[in-house]
């Protein structure tokens, strides 16, 4: 499967509200002036284009695009590119700031961008998306560049698409650059490990958990609420590692064993039954709700936004919760989780590992010389490690859950930044 920076999916008010909400509060602890606050709110940069491009049929469809750039004071902006019919500018305004708390959080030097093109990839020719995505590179070859905006995969896109992006922009510098977009295939400068760097980082963040809770993974379980790129890698690497996964999760519904999963036979059963782990044998079938509120010691929500609310809040067992999807926890159960002593490795923290090995394929293009997986593997651990060590600091620094200390981590870093470089 494919890797793509992960991303919420913008539903009703959450969870980009929910973002927001947390966002306000940190800066009220930090004690952000009304200036700052709006530096921080208004995104730098705004590029709506039209797209016009010349269908199968040999029609001519106008296509609208979209780039934002929230934030680069700390170095050129970093998001990924969707292609969604659902895609319009607010949402992607939300989706840059999210992404640069993110890159804050792990004290990545970049900035927060995003990107997409409101259509409908699933009803479109290969050699549509083709035109679609060089279309769209040459309206953003102002905005692009490896020292300014560095693209990457979304919702809709993947290694293909990111190809035919840095295919398009070399031509038009008359050079190969391999450092203006990441997620690329491998033999155009793509990083190894970049598959699994979100569902490593989640274990990592697990571990580091577990270890502040003094649970020994070895008698340890987990559930893991979704099974897509990131749970699987996620459950995985945690099974590895001793932990007994006794529940995932998918579309076709969720599956439970007393005694756990054998998680590489469920790799295998998915991958085999058209990318579902519908009928899988291997554990008895339980709904989604029945996932979540089992008594496991860590409950990995890997799947979309909104599946922790105040309605099941009230029941998880779990005494860690390790976000792998982008906004699992609406805010309405914030208080209920905090009040029950859960641990949470909030999302901008915990999936922060696929943001990061996206760094490193950035630097190995800028280098020119490409790293093994074992030192992408040490390097991303220790980056995710060392900033779950700061935000559980900061959280006993400030008496605040984690969730919140990940966003004044995040605020400070750029708002310090600001003020040494200094303003108009």
């Amino acid at each position: 499967m494919t890797y793509i920076e992960p991303a919420p999916i913008k539903d009703k008010e959450n969870p980009l509200e929910s973002m927001m909400q947390r966002f306000d509060k940190a800066v009220e602890l930090l004690g952000i002036s009304d200036e700052m606050y709006y530096i921080l709110k208004v995104p730098a940069r705004q590029v709506t284009v039209g797209l016009p491009i010349t269908m199968d049929d040999g029609s001519i469809k106008v296509f609208e695009g979209y780039r934002v750039i929230h934030s680069n004071i700390l170095g050129p902006s970093k998001g990924g590119i969707r292609f969604d019919p659902a895609v319009n500018i607010d949402e992607v305004r939300a989706l840059a700031a999210w992404m640069t708390w993110k890159c804050a959080v792990v004290d990545i030097p970049y900035g927060g961008a995003k990107g997409g093109i409101a259509c409908n990839p699933r009803e479109m020719s290969a050699g549509e998306m083709e035109r679609l995505m060089r279309a769209y590179t040459v309206s953003m070859l102002d905005v692009f560049g490896p020292d300014r905006d560095i693209p990457a995969p979304d919702m809709g896109t993947g290694p293909r698409e990111m190809a035919w992006l840095m295919d398009e922009y070399s031509k038009a510098k008359g050079m190969t650059v391999n450092a203006v977009v990441t997620g690329k295939p491998l033999v155009l400068g793509g990083s190894l490990g970049r598959t699994e760097a979100t569902g490593r980082g989640v274990m990592v963040s697990a571990l580091a958990g577990m270890d502040k809770l003094k649970i020994n993974p070895y008698k340890s379980s987990a559930a893991v609420q979704g099974f897509g790129n990131v749970g699987s890698h996620a459950a995985n690497l945690l099974h590895e590692r001793g932990v007994m996964v006794k529940a995932i999760s998918d579309i076709s519904g969720a599956y439970y064993n007393q005694n756990g999963i054998d998680i590489e036979g469920a790799i295998k059963f998915r991958d085999l039954n058209k990318g579902t782990l519908e009928n899988f044998p291997g554990a008895e079938r339980i709904s989604h709700e029945e996932l979540l509120t089992l008594d496991v010691d860590v409950l990995v929500p890997a799947a979309k936004e909104d599946v922790i609310n105040n309605e099941n809040a009230p029941y998880i067992q779990a005494k860690l919760i390790v976000e792998g999807a982008n906004g699992p926890t609406s805010a309405s159960a914030d208080d209920i989780i905090n009040d029950k002593g859960i641990l949470v490795v909030p999302d901008i923290l915990a999936n922060a590992g696929g943001v990061t090995v996206s760094y490193f394929e950035w630097v190995q293009n800028r280098m020119g010389y490409k790293w093994n997986l074992d030192r992408i593997n040490r390097r991303s651990d220790r980056i995710m490690k060392d900033a779950f060590d700061k935000v559980f600091l900061t959280s006993q620094q400030y008496k605040v859950p984690m969730r919140i200390a990940a966003y004044i981590v995040a605020i400070k870093k750029v708002a310090d930044t600001y003020k040494f470089r200094g303003g108009y």
